[in-house]
């Protein structure tokens, strides 16, 4: 029924011109009567409702502000990992939609249907996407973090239920997603589909900045820690047949986001036990895990190019946390943002336009994204909350606080 309905959508999509007035395809729902062409970048992310789950794409303005533009059908199904009690963050992940500027590509999990769907981006109307192939098994369990190499061709899936780990995909412009050989590898945890957690669960899938290694995090059990896991990457895309297992540093407990910090060989990763970690794949001498007063489960994370900061998301406690690592790995609390209170703000993205950085949060609570423009180091502000239950609604598409996920960005290049 997936391969059938994804193929029509193709042919539909394949048949339709870009217009000011766009035509509306078979699973798409528009919730503009007017798409902005010519756009600077779009954002995306996910309903995740276990009936059908759609990926919604906004329009970015010249200013950094987003428009509602559709909603697009994955071809598959959402889900909601089992944890007490129910709130947002649905899949306990970062990067379950990713893009990719190079690749001019999204993907997206169906962790209800155990499949990844991909998409081509137009990049001079990036919120008009359609589907290329059909959805794919992701060869596991609860699918919660994709991640692309650094060009594009190449994605990545990380399973978090019963069955777990990671598989890669060839991504093929015609025929879609194409399963690499020697990608198939196992985490060996206990656990049950859908995921338990958030304690125990896999979090975040990413390659390395020179892409020679693919990382997944998986956060403790207290008083157990949790660990990064950390497959070697052959030429030809395949796996190392086991990884690396990289405890945190003393005090870390629950890595959860990564975010590469650049020419170092390390990455930022947050930290709900605690607020984030270092990690030092070099020596690990100057991996750190450092303490956020006050914070309650500081989870998601992202880098700005402009700044040269991350920025910190908290779904407890509604604060960003920008944050400096020096080049010795040695990092500081800049500064820190209050966000709508009681908006459960969850996965971020960054995206650079013109010349200037922007924030977007997803705030599922609240149904709203956040916008924050990231004007110097500790000068972020808040310049836009896009509302999302009324355009919704009245396209017809449903969607619900417990399972709105992911924030990704796409500026072409």
């Amino acid at each position: 029924m997936q391969l059938s309905f994804a193929t029509l959508a193709s042919l539909l999509a394949a048949s339709s011109l870009v217009s000011a007035v766009p035509l509306q395809r078979r699973g798409t729902k528009m919730m503009t009567s007017q798409t902005r062409l010519n756009a600077a970048g779009a954002v995306y992310f996910i309903t995740n409702e276990p009936d059908e789950n759609m990926v919604i794409a906004a329009s970015i303005n010249s200013d950094g502000t987003l428009n509602l533009d559709r909603a697009v059908s994955t071809g598959g199904r959402g889900s909601h990992g089992l944890s007490d009690p129910l709130g947002p963050d649905a899949l306990f992940s970062q990067g379950s939609i990713k893009a990719s500027a190079k690749g001019q590509v999204l993907a997206t999990v169906n962790p209800g249907s155990n499949t990844v769907s991909l998409f081509s981006i137009d990049p001079d109307t990036p919120t008009n996407i359609q589907p290329i192939g059909g959805p794919v098994s992701s060869e596991g369990e609860f699918p919660m973090s994709l991640a692309f190499n650094s060009d594009g061709t190449r994605l990545c899936v990380l399973n978090g239920g019963t069955v777990n780990g990671v598989n890669c995909y060839t991504v093929d412009k015609k025929l879609g997603l194409v399963a690499m050989p020697n990608t198939l590898r196992s985490l060996n945890l206990n656990q049950t589909t859908p995921a338990t957690g958030p304690a125990g669960s896999t979090s975040h899938i990413i390659f390395s900045e020179d892409g020679k290694q693919l990382l997944a995090s998986v956060k403790g059990v207290p008083p157990n820690p949790g660990m990064i896991a950390v497959w070697d990457v052959a030429d030809d895309g395949s796996l190392s047949a086991d990884f690396n297992a990289v405890a945190p540093p003393e005090g870390g407990l629950l890595p959860f986001s990564m975010t590469i910090i650049p020419g170092k060989n390390a990455v930022l990763s947050t930290d709900p036990g605690v607020g984030f970690d270092v990690f030092d794949f070099t020596s690990g001498n100057a991996s750190t895990a450092v303490k956020i007063d006050g914070q309650n489960a500081t989870c998601w994370s992202s880098f700005s190019k402009k700044t040269g900061n991350f920025y910190l998301t908290d779904i407890g406690t509604d604060i960003v946390t920008e944050v400096k690592v020096d080049d010795n790995l040695k990092a500081e609390i800049v500064n820190q943002y209050q966000q709508v209170k009681s908006g459960d703000t969850i996965d971020n993205d960054i995206a650079t336009i013109g010349d200037n950085d922007y924030l977007y949060i997803l705030a599922p609570a609240a149904q709203t994204v956040e916008v924050m423009s990231l004007d110097a180091p500790g000068q972020a502000k808040r310049v836009q909350s896009l509302h999302l239950s009324g355009p919704t609604k009245a396209a017809g598409v449903t969607i619900n606080a417990n399972n709105l996920q992911g924030m990704t960005a796409f500026v072409r290049e």
